[in-house]
């Protein structure tokens, strides 16, 4: 069920979500001082393509360095993306299977607007 639920998602806006964060690692890895901002684009990146069978957890230990650049990362990304999973999910609800898809990708933008501090791991099973 998982793989139907990704596959639709996928051709439904999840390609495209994936690569504006693909694009915003790409842009926070130029300058080296960004380059954990890049490392947390990627892994939401890989996130965002195939959410079903995954979640997101609250990273244990995860301290100052995580609001701060949680802090950073809205101010400089996290904001941007948030809108993109806004207007998906809008066009998602155009059909009544996307509707499902759009409720998904609301729930994404907690985690896109702060994605340090948090660790996304498998619901269980084969994804």
């Amino acid at each position: 069920m998982r793989t139907l639920l990704n596959v639709i998602w996928v051709v439904l806006g999840g390609f495209w979500l994936a690569l504006g964060y693909f694009v915003a690692g790409i842009i926070a890895c130029i300058f080296i001082v960004t380059i954990p901002a890049g490392v947390a684009s990627f892994r939401m990146a890989r996130y965002v393509l195939l959410p079903f069978g995954r979640t997101v957890v609250k990273k244990p230990g995860a301290g100052a360095g995580s609001k701060i650049m949680n802090f950073l990362w809205f101010i400089i990304a996290g904001w941007w993306l948030a809108l993109i999973h806004i207007g998906t999910a809008l066009a998602q609800t155009i059909t009544i299977v996307g509707i499902a898809n759009a409720w998904v990708s609301l729930k994404m933008i907690p985690v896109t607007c702060f994605p340090f501090g948090k660790e996304i791991v498998s619901s269980g099973g084969v994804l």
